[in-house]
């Protein structure tokens, strides 16, 4: 059901960005909002709040891009602790005005108060295939091997704390941003001088 709601929203924003008929336009309209209504009633979201992350945009349809940080230090990585006690990568929404490399670096700096390069790219995930719980759209994570070369942590609006964790002592996981199997393949990627970025 969500995967048929999301493709008949796809659809219904590609027509209503490419349509010239005011009939079609209402058609596609109504499409729109069944489909808003299919993921209301298969989830715990009002109708109001489905059509504010559902419905929200024009143009032809493409998946967010959300990029992660992974900084090692001693073969442990750094997870800053969000504000609902949950750990993650430092990272989130890419945005308009920036490239990968540059939002992965305000993202870690934003998070985690530490200055990083950049350096690799690990992977290049489609987040339906990896993480709970679904979303009504699509999403890419983007997840980079970074190097630290100065800041320290400091309290913000988005986490409380940041740590480094070896491998086989993670905590508790913000699993809608990251999970196990995407640690241990940072992990992976940091030890292997010769890793190849995977991508779906």
């Amino acid at each position: 059901m969500l995967d048929w709601a999301i493709e008949l929203q796809s659809l219904a924003q590609a027509g209503l960005a490419y349509c010239m008929s005011p009939y079609d336009q209402e058609r596609y309209e109504r499409i729109r909002s069944i489909a808003a209504q299919m993921l209301a009633a298969r989830s715990d979201l009002p109708l109001t709040k489905v059509k504010d992350l559902f419905c929200n945009e024009i143009g032809y349809q493409t998946p967010k891009l959300d990029t992660r940080a992974a900084i090692f230090e001693d073969d442990r990585i750094l997870l800053v602790r969000e504000n609902d006690g949950t750990w993650s990568l430092p990272g989130g929404w890419v945005d308009v005005n920036q490239s990968v490399r540059e939002n992965t670096i305000k993202e870690a700096k934003e998070e985690s108060g530490l200055d990083v390069t950049a350096d690799r790219v690990i992977a290049i995930q489609d987040r339906a295939k990896h993480n709970l719980p679904p979303y009504a759209y699509g999403i890419c994570k983007i997840f980079v091997l970074c190097t630290r070369i100065g800041g320290h942590f400091e309290a913000n609006i988005e986490t409380t704390e940041a740590r480094y964790f070896a491998e086989d002592d993670l905590p508790a996981l913000a699993e809608a941003k990251n999970n196990a199997e995407q640690i241990a393949m940072c992990f992976a990627a940091h030890r292997d001088p010769d890793w190849i970025t995977l991508f779906e």
